[in-house]
């Protein structure tokens, strides 16, 4: 809770948010202090009851939908009927006619460039900056230190710089120079001298000559050329005199003097607010919404220790080139910025309304964030179309789809923008979302801007809607389930279908594992070849490695021939993954809830105790996983699942959950970045007194009677039970 409010209209105001707003925010903005704090009082009062309004339905269907499935136990689950049944209860929409989507003033980065997509915790500055930054990455540095360049036969990489390594290296770059940017005769390994730029001409003879855009001079020495595949761009940059130091610190060991590939990388960035964040009162949300606020005013920086020495991160330049024509080239040098508000589930202690009610956080979200996007029109360093990116998690259903619609145009109304200037990212993550996708779409058609798929928080979903159909398939099975691929599909066919394609992103989820680059590179092709024209990354050195994905596959050219398919099928999402025959073995159960416990434990005892929303957790066997609340929802569901069925017993669990926690407490106690002022506490010296434990228990022993299966609000309670 705040510790001072401030009676503002009919708000009471956390005081460190009044003073961020007033004297941070608005500023420069041409809104005043009057127009915001009418508007969101307006807004936020016009708008909570239907709020809840909303989440009150969601309920109802849920009872609605566990009656049935009680009612008919031990049956085989009739689809035809059951979707009769979704229909009768308003969960399933009936289909509208064909449309297409009317979005106007969409940068680039999100129409006509396919590429990695890096989603960050707004809160942390330093993440944040480097997330920005990582339009362009060094594919040197990507490949030498990430297991991409297995380290065998001499290649192992040292806290030295390894020559043996290093050609290998150079070899893998010549390759990729060699499939995505071909020579008309001989190949960029054989290439023994520096190439030149005379007269704006390359002296390089291309398969297609058009992918040279064009080069950089230094003291009338070539020090880059750029090119074009796919719409992405490749800069080859060049050490005639071997000074550079960045990759190899003993000077370049490359014939031709080529220093390094710089890819452009991370397209898109969505800086968040949400499932990333342990944000839990008005401290927390003022340290968000300031770093907001640092990146479209262009002046976020923050310093770190590096090798002993002290740097300044900031947002880096535009690059800039000479064309092949003679003419000035400026490039974007950041990722275009999107940023995730909450959904319509959580209140925040920020403000209160009259009633002495927790506004609605979404409502609070979008007025601030958006008022912060407008300090970027003046200089446009982040969208050149003067539009304000939010993607919208966690809604149910085209009317509260069509609700953030209308949070979206009061907005505009209140700060003086245009209508639309506001476009919406849909996540389809929440089941009812996924068989309405169509009408969802419908509802925002003038300003949506992407859609993506979440396996996860849609795993989660789906196992507490259908709680009561049965016990629920091991978790590792659920990706094979024939649910899953049929709602990948869905997702695409329907975003074709409404004419997505160079309009509007179509995303695919995360790879969660960021030390297995290797295993990223051979899998993660095959979301560019879904028809999904970005996909989720967990970290700039992934984005470099994935983007290669993105010069294979020309993605518009293979959403047009998805675009052919046939759609996936409606009753084929709605296939509920219940065990069939589940005889599991003891030890099989025992080795289910210890996977679970551990993935649980491990991400809760950071969000309480060390307020962190997303870091690499070690899973069971001690890989580092990327890990969020979307985790922690399908876990935390699976457990509730299976107790709830008579699978395993409370006891059982609580035992598994004990066990856990000691794994955990030994994984984290060597944690350097667990040290310091906010160190590690072990959750086994006493669960009892042990908050991170208590709410770990929670999410499991009551995880059935939570909203949609939702963490937030025990995560919540107990992070603020720890801040006291």
């Amino acid at each position: 809770m705040a510790k001072k409010y401030v009676l503002v209209g009919r708000l009471s105001i956390a005081s460190e948010l009044l003073d961020f707003v007033n004297n941070s925010l608005l500023p420069g903005t041409g809104v005043t202090k009057k127009k915001f704090w009418n508007g969101l009082d307006k807004c936020s009062h016009e708008l909570a009851s239907k709020n809840k309004n909303l989440l009150e339905f969601r309920e109802i269907l849920q009872k609605k939908i566990d009656i049935w499935h009680r009612d008919k136990k031990g049956k085989k689950n009739n689809i035809k009927k059951y979707s009769n049944f979704l229909k009768d209860i308003g969960y399933l929409k009936k289909e509208g006619k064909k449309f297409q989507i009317q979005t106007k003033n969409v940068d680039s980065e999100i129409s006509t460039i396919a590429g990695p997509q890096l989603v960050v915790p707004v809160m942390n500055a330093r993440y944040a900056l480097n997330a920005a930054n990582a339009r362009w990455g060094s594919l040197y540095n990507a490949l030498y230190g990430t297991d991409v360049i297995p380290e065998t036969n001499g290649a192992e990489r040292g806290e030295k710089y390894n020559y043996i390594r290093g050609k290998k290296v150079i070899k893998y770059a010549r390759e990729i120079l060699d499939q995505y940017i071909p020579l008309q005769k001989g190949s960029w390994k054989k290439l023994l001298t520096i190439p030149k730029v005379e007269n704006n001409k390359l002296n390089l003879k291309l398969k297609n000559p058009k992918q040279f855009l064009g080069y950089t001079k230094k003291s009338n020495k070539l020090s880059s050329l750029l090119f074009v595949n796919n719409n992405l761009h490749i800069d080859i940059t060049f050490d005639p005199d071997g000074a550079l130091e960045v990759f190899n610190p003993e000077g370049n060991q490359d014939k031709s003097a080529i220093h390094d590939v710089i890819l452009e990388s991370a397209i898109t960035t969505i800086m968040d607010h949400e499932d990333s964040v342990a944000s839990v009162d008005a401290e927390d949300k003022v340290l968000g919404y300031k770093n907001w606020l640092g990146l479209m005013k262009g002046n976020l920086q923050v310093e770190i220790q590096k090798k002993g020495e002290r740097i300044i991160r900031q947002l880096n330049n535009d690059r800039e080139y000479i064309s092949s024509e003679g003419n000035r080239i400026k490039l974007h040098g950041r990722a275009l910025m999107l940023n995730r508000n909450v959904g319509h589930l959580m209140t925040n202690s920020s403000i209160l309304l009259k009633d002495g009610s927790e506004i609605p956080e979404g409502i609070m979200d979008a007025f601030i964030t958006t008022a912060a996007a407008i300090h970027d029109f003046k200089k446009q360093g982040n969208s050149k179309t003067n539009s304000v990116y939010i993607v919208k998690p966690k809604m149910h259903g085209p009317d509260e789809v069509a609700f953030t619609n209308l949070i979206f145009e009061k907005v505009e109304k209140f700060l003086g923008l245009k209508k639309y200037t506001i476009k919406i990212g849909i996540m389809d993550e929440e089941r009812r979302t996924t068989v309405n996708l169509k009408e969802c779409i419908r509802a925002v058609k003038n300003r949506v801007v992407f859609i993506n798929t979440g396996f996860l928080d849609r795993t989660g979903d789906e196992i507490h809607t259908s709680m009561e159909a049965g016990p629920m398939i091991k978790k590792g099975d659920m990706k094979s389930s024939k649910w899953i691929s049929s709602y990948e599909n869905n997702n695409v066919d329907v975003g074709l279908g409404c004419g997505f394609s160079k309009v509007a992103q179509i995303g695919k989820g995360m790879w969660a594992a960021p030390d297995k680059m290797a295993d990223m590179v051979a899998e993660k092709v095959n979301h560019p070849k879904s028809g999904a024209n970005c996909a989720w990354v967990p970290s700039p050195t992934a984005a470099t490695l994935h983007v290669l994905h993105y010069h294979e596959i020309d993605v518009f050219v293979k959403q047009k021939e998805l675009k052919k398919r046939i759609p996936a099928k409606i009753n084929d999402i709605l296939e509920i993954p219940i065990a069939k025959k589940p005889n599991w073995s003891t030890k099989e159960i025992a080795k289910e809830l210890e996977n679970n416990a551990q993935g649980i434990l491990g991400y809760v005892v950071r969000w309480i105790d060390q307020g962190v929303g997303c870091s690499k957790v070690p899973d069971i066997n001690n890989v580092g996983l990327m890990e969020d609340r979307a985790t922690l929802r399908i876990s935390s569901q699976h457990i509730a699942n299976w107790l709830h069925h008579g699978i395993c017993s409370k006891e059982q669990v609580l035992k598994t959950m004990k066990t856990m926690a000691k794994i955990v407490d030994k994984q984290n106690i060597k944690d350097p970045a667990l040290k310091g002022y906010n160190a590690y506490r072990t959750m086994s010296d006493n669960y009892e007194k042990s908050i991170a434990f208590k709410a770990a228990c929670e999410l499991v022993f009551y995880g059935r009677n939570q909203p949609s299966g939702y963490t937030e609000p025990i995560l919540h309670l107990n992070r603020l039970l720890k801040k006291i």
